[in-house]
């Protein structure tokens, strides 16, 4: 511990790798379930074990330790400025790049105009919801908890994916969705948080328009032009450690190059990191450097994952929800996976998912819709005031059900749907 209230970095550093092991040990000992989802219910119990004592021991804020080292970490800078290169980029990298072009068409219907429709329909039900719960809310504002709901987790869904098994060309409509919507829907949240605070009065479409595209597509063509230079750069050399440097640097430089630029940071990663999955690459790497560096990153993308969903379940101190939060948690959480089923089924009928039952992936899409850390760290970096007391709580109860109830129940849902196919426990 340093002098004064605060920790140094190699001190909080130490309590959040001893706290993710140990609930990692006890996950593996007790419910058996994939580690993420296990670390996030121990650290929501113990959450809620010290929220239950800290009123019985008056003597004692039990709260003031968690808190300061919450607010030391303040994961809103540190997941949307900082881990979240490393959790895309780790994500990208183990998409099939052959597969994800075969189903493009489908890929950027439900992560642009799914996206949108998703954040129109949440406002829209949630206009309606909250008067009828006794408290309005403005238009404006169910539009932000809209954008907040909106992407769906690339860390929850990617991982999901590796033990389900399901047909390739679906995987890869599934984790591409998921890698980029959250890029569309950062740039939806920050255009409307601009207008539901005033900071920006005057927005005209064609605007939000021109700005997206720079972000977007400034984004998508940065992470391209990075990820070839990274190939070209380690073409002809043999050193596994080279190779994991360069793309640490290919992932970490990428985002900040975008996010110095205006563009968006997740989109330039996501493409970067789909980089190295392309025929290019795998004329660059040999089977046993390739391999090398997928065990590496592997690694590095299961301890961020443990940190950060150990950190989302900390966040509930957070929270201090009254009867009408609860009330309107309850209410937005069905509504929000009917919400994912309609933008789902909205967004993909231009592009028919031809090759399937449309019934089983959208039910399989719907279901796996997993919302995760960029909501949660959007929620929290709500302006102070009533409606970020309000929002907050209804947007921490949508992600703690969708990773755990849905999370939990998919390979449920998969095996009764996908009957041919097999579950993995590996991460194949």
């Amino acid at each position: 511990m340093s002098s004064g209230n605060g920790m140094d970095t190699i001190s909080l550093l130490a309590l959040l790798l001893t706290l993710s092991a140990g609930f990692s040990i006890l996950n593996h000992h007790t419910l058996r379930i994939p580690v993420t989802i296990g670390v996030l219910i121990f650290s929501l119990l113990t959450s809620l074990v010290v929220m239950i004592l800290n009123p019985m021991l008056p003597a004692y804020d039990l709260q003031a330790f968690p808190r300061s080292m919450l607010g030391a970490i303040n994961l809103p800078t540190t997941l949307l400025n900082g881990a979240l290169s490393l959790l895309l980029f780790a994500g990208a990298m183990q998409v099939n790049v052959g597969h994800l072009r075969a189903k493009l068409m489908s890929v950027t219907a439900l992560s642009i105009l799914g996206t949108v429709l998703a954040v129109a329909f949440l406002a829209v039900a949630a206009w309606y919801v909250f008067p009828l719960l006794g408290h309005a809310v403005s238009f404006t504002w169910c539009i932000v908890l809209g954008a907040i709901l909106a992407p769906t987790d690339p860390v929850s869904v990617v991982g999901m994916l590796k033990r389900l098994g399901l047909p390739g060309p679906l995987q890869a409509v599934f984790a591409g969705e998921s890698l980029f919507n959250d890029g569309v829907g950062v740039v939806i949240f920050g255009v409307t948080i601009g207008l539901a605070t005033g900071g920006s009065q005057e927005v005209t479409a064609s605007e939000i328009a021109l700005s997206f595209c720079r972000e977007a597509i400034g984004g998508g063509l940065l992470g391209a032009l990075t990820g070839w230079i990274a190939l070209r750069v380690l073409k002809g050399q043999r050193d596994p450690h080279i190779d994991l440097l360069t793309s640490l640097a290919l992932a970490t430089g990428t985002f900040s190059i975008a996010n110095q630029f205006g563009m968006s940071g997740a989109i330039a990663v996501v493409v970067a990191g789909l980089s190295f999955g392309t025929s290019y690459s795998h004329s660059i790497f040999d089977e046993a450097s390739r391999k090398d560096l997928d065990v590496a990153w592997t690694l590095i993308d299961e301890v961020l994952n443990v940190l950060l969903f150990m950190l989302i379940g900390f966040e509930i101190l957070e929270i201090k929800p009254h009867l009408f939060e609860i009330l309107a948690m309850l209410a937005i959480i069905p509504l929000s996976i009917a919400v994912r089923a309609l933008s789902v089924l909205f967004s993909t009928l231009p592009a028919h998912l031809r090759q399937w039952e449309r019934g089983r992936v959208l039910s399989i899409l719907t279901w796996g819709g997993l919302r995760g850390g960029i909501s949660v760290s959007l929620a929290l970096g709500l302006p102070p005031g009533d409606l970020r007391e309000l929002l907050l709580p209804v947007c921490y109860g949508v992600v703690v059900f969708t990773i755990i109830v849905q999370g939990l129940t998919m390979e449920w849902v998969v095996r009764r749907l996908f009957p041919s196919t097999h579950l993995s426990s590996s991460d194949g």
